[in-house]
This record gives C-alpha cells, sequence and structure tokens, in this order.
C-alpha cells in the first residue's frame, strides 16, 4: 500500500525529532530514544537505520550496561557526510561558509563587492561562491570525503519577507524590495545547488540559531542576540521558536526608544538605539565603511580620550537596552556579537555594570550576559544553522506556508525557497 502524504509527513516529524534529540543529548541508544521520544522501539530501530545510512546520524562504541542481552550503541550527530551553507550579505562585504551538522566551519570565504550600491551584483557574487562551495565538497581535494548539502541559509541585514524571499529594507546598505531569493535562483541554476531548499532571515535572527543550534546552548531558551553593527537588531528564541513577528519585523529593537528627545534616527524618531549605541553613532559625520571603523576601533584601542568616552556613554546605553530585554522576555542569557564587540571591554563593561545596578535594585538575578561564540562568522555560521533549524523541523514549515498561502512551487527554477 502507498504511503499517502499525511503518513510521509509523520515519518518525517518522527525521523527529524529523532535528529534533534541526539543534536542536544549526543549518546542516546535506541532504547532511551524510544523512551524519550514516546515511539516503538522497532520503529526507532527503523528510522535510526535509515538515518545512519543517509549521514545524519553515526554510532559509536557499544556501552556496557551491566544489563542482560543487547548492549546499548550511543548514537550521535554524524560531523563527516553531511554539509550545510551559509552566508552574510553584510554591509562592507560578504561571508559565505560551509558546516557540518555540528556547526564546525568547513570552508570559508570573504567577499568584496565590485558596488555595494548595486543588490544584484553583490547577491550574484554571494551567490556563485556558494555554488563553488558546493562543488568543493563534493570533490574534495586530497582523501577529503564528498559531502551532500542540505540547504543553504542567508543571513541579510535588514528586514526580511522569509515566505517570499525578499529583503525589504537595508537601511545601511540602501537596498529596498529586493527579490534576493530569484536572484540566487538564477545564478544556482543547473549547479550542484539547483532544487535544495533555501532558507532567509534578518542576520539577528540567523545569528540566534548560531547560538542556539551549534553553540551548545540548545538548553539555553528563552536566548537573545544582540546584534550591534551600524545598527542594533536582535535575534529572539523562545521555547524553541524563532520570533520573527506578524511581518517578520520582530527583533528591531534598534528603534526601541532609550531617550526620550534623544538625538535624531535614521527612522525619523529620536533617542532610538541606533542613534545612541549603534557604530553608524560613533562615526560621527564619517561616512560609514570599513576604514572608518578601523580608525575607530584604532583610537579606542589606542585610549583617545574623546573616543574613550563616547564609546563609554554608548556602553550606558546598552545597559539600558539590555534591562529592557531582560524586562520584556526574561531570557536565560543574552548573547551580544556584531563588529562592536571590536570595541571590547570600553564599550561592555559600562553596560555590565548599569545591568547589574538596575538587578541589585529590583533584588534579582540578571540574564547570563555573554559575548558571541562565532566572532565575526556568527551571520554565516548562523545562517547555516538557520538551515539545519527549518530542515529538522518540517511542522514548522508547513504551519509558516498554510499561513501565508503560498504555494513554494511558485518561486522559479533553482533552489526551492523554503520557509
Amino acid at each position: 500500500m502507498p504511503v499517502t502524504g499525511d503518513q510521509q509527513l509523520l515519518k518525517q516529524l518522527n525521523r527529524m525529532a529523532l535528529v534533534r534529540q541526539v543534536s542536544i543529548q549526543p549518546g542516546l541508544s535506541r532504547a532511551a530514544l524510544a523512551d524519550v521520544l514516546g515511539l516503538t522501539k522497532s520503529t526507532i530501530s527503523l528510522l535510526v537505520r535509515e538515518l545512519v545510512d543517509e549521514g545524519w546520524l553515526t554510532e559509536s562504541e557499544l556501552l556496557v550496561t551491566g544489563e542482560v542481552g543487547r548492549r546499548a550503541t550511543p548514537l550521535h550527530l554524524d560531523p563527516s557526510r553531511l554539509a550545510l551553507l551559509g552566508a552574510d550579505l553584510g554591509v562592507d562585504e560578504a561571508r559565505v561558509v560551509a558546516t557540518n551538522l555540528l556547526g564546525e566551519v568547513l570552508d570559508t570565504r570573504i567577499l568584496t563587492y565590485e558596488d555595494p550600491a548595486d543588490p544584484a551584483s553583490c547577491i550574484r557574487l554571494v551567490a556563485l561562491a556558494l555554488v563553488k562551495l558546493a562543488k568543493r565538497l563534493a570533490r574534495p581535494a586530497g582523501h577529503g570525503k564528498p559531502r551532500r548539502v542540505l540547504g543553504v541559509g542567508i543571513g541579510l541585514h535588514g528586514a526580511v519577507d522569509e515566505a517570499l524571499g525578499l529583503l525589504r529594507h537595508a537601511p545601511h546598505l540602501g537596498w529596498r524590495d529586493i527579490d534576493v531569493a530569484g536572484i540566487v535562483q538564477t545564478h544556482v541554476a543547473g549547479s550542484p545547488l539547483d532544487g535544495l531548499p533555501l532558507y532567509m532571515q534578518n542576520e539577528a535572527n540567523v545569528a540566534a540559531l548560531g547560538e542556539f543550534e551549534f553553540a551548545d546552548q540548545s538548553g539555553t531558551d528563552p536566548l537573545i542576540y544582540l546584534s550591534i553593527g551600524y545598527g542594533v537588531g536582535a535575534g529572539v528564541i523562545v521555547n524553541d521558536r524563532l520570533l520573527t513577528g506578524l511581518h517578520g519585523y520582530a527583533g528591531e529593537v534598534g528603534h526601541a526608544i532609550l531617550q526620550a528627545g534623544g538625538p535624531l534616527c535614521q527612522c525619523g524618531r529620536r533617542g532610538c538605539a541606533d542613534a545612541l549605541i549603534g557604530l553608524g553613532s560613533l562615526l560621527g559625520r564619517e561616512r560609514p565603511s570599513h576604514p572608518a571603523l578601523e580608525n575607530l576601533f584604532r583610537r579606542v584601542a589606542d585610549g583617545d580620550p574623546a573616543t574613550c568616552a563616547a564609546v563609554d556613554a554608548a556602553g550606558r546605553q546598552l545597559g539600558i537596552l539590555l534591562n529592557n530585554l531582560w524586562a520584556g522576555f526574561d531570557p536565560m542569557a543574552i548573547v551580544i556579537g556584531g563588529p562592536a564587540l571590536q570595541l571590547g571591554d570600553t564599550f561592555i563593561e559600562p553596560a555590565r555594570h548599569v545591568l547589574a545596578a538596575y538587578a541589585h535594585a529590583a533584588m534579582l538575578s540578571p540574564p547570563d550576559i555573554r559575548t558571541s561564540h562565532f566572532g565575526a562568522q556568527a551571520v554565516a555560521v548562523g545562517a547555516a544553522a538557520l538551515a539545519r533549524y527549518r530542515v529538522t523541523r518540517p511542522l514548522d514549515v508547513l504551519r509558516i506556508e498554510r499561513g501565508t498561502g503560498r504555494a513554494t512551487a511558485t518561486r522559479p527554477a533553482g533552489l526551492a525557497l523554503s520557509h
């Protein structure tokens, strides 16, 4: 009897639930997985056999349990046969990476835009670099093993319509209503990436997923990733779900008001986090650019009094924002990432002091504040994590598709836009 669509979905849900459980608790046996997931041992054995054959799972040495009968075989995610691709379409440059299922970086490339004002050329550059990565994974040099790519993720610096693959607005790039998915699909047609699922999200959202999926933080929930570059954004994960909001704009904390009547923000409001904390505000009249940022970081490292005072003030405003995020979401941890980390303790320590003072006044313990596990790679690796996150949660994909009423089959040929 043929398997119906509902049966296929149920099987895929069980398969990916098994994968997620092994990623959270490496070393579980088949029997332990059956208990945790509420499935029969025969079903678990069948699913494990398939997942091992496909490269998802691997078995390690047998465990001696002391019990009579077959000894338990620990299961782990297999880091050697599958791969994920991620891209960061940054403001000053782009970065593409390949990772294994554990988030370990296998290959990386930093790309320089020919013309940052031309989104089509920038996206084409990234798409072709991703194709090259996929080809290298399929035909590795030396004694490396070929790898199968599961999916592609892209982190975008702006407001993203994930369902349609559109970048709605990237203020620091000057891009608006860009069909990122369509452009990528055009340039991967006929390549090893043709037909693979494509996922895209705001850069802070994917960086949050990088910490959640790959940095052993799956037990840290709720988790907030605060990205500080030219502007400020946040990725929020609550109950294993990435919060994207009604229109995909959740986490735009750069436009939370921190100071009534404060400095004018480019959005038209006054006192926004962007205008008080973002690196664009610290550059003053300098045009935002990579050299300008390097000069800023150098002045801080050299202890320039005026620059350090401005950074200290921005750090104190960061402390206010951390308190507001704490009050709004009660997270276990807030991870700070982005180029602003290069300002070092001159920026971070004032924020910690301000948050500690608020916590003391409220007689509460603040959330753990730490810096990004992946540093400059956070968005690109996070984009790869977005691919793993979506692939292993097929029911979320189905909900998004039904909720938007948009069929993925309406996309052009190439990568299959997924949600």
